[in-house]
């Protein structure tokens, strides 16, 4: 069973997360060539205040 895990900030909406879970089960049934029933997503959501990139806090971007 393929276990995805997606670790983004915070902010995104509802939508745009059924979106993404949509469109990454269904290519990787079809890379993978297994049913869309075996595919698992989970999604981390990460306070901005708990981000950094470039030694930048993500508050601060």
């Amino acid at each position: 069973m393929p276990v995805i895990q997606v670790t983004m900030s915070q902010g995104r909406t509802v939508e745009q997360k059924r979106e993404l879970v949509k469109v990454l089960t269904r290519e990787t049934a079809r890379i993978l060539n297994t049913k869309e029933e075996a595919i698992r997503i989970l999604i981390y959501e990460v306070p901005k205040e708990n981000w950094g990139n470039a030694g930048v806090l993500g508050l601060d971007m």
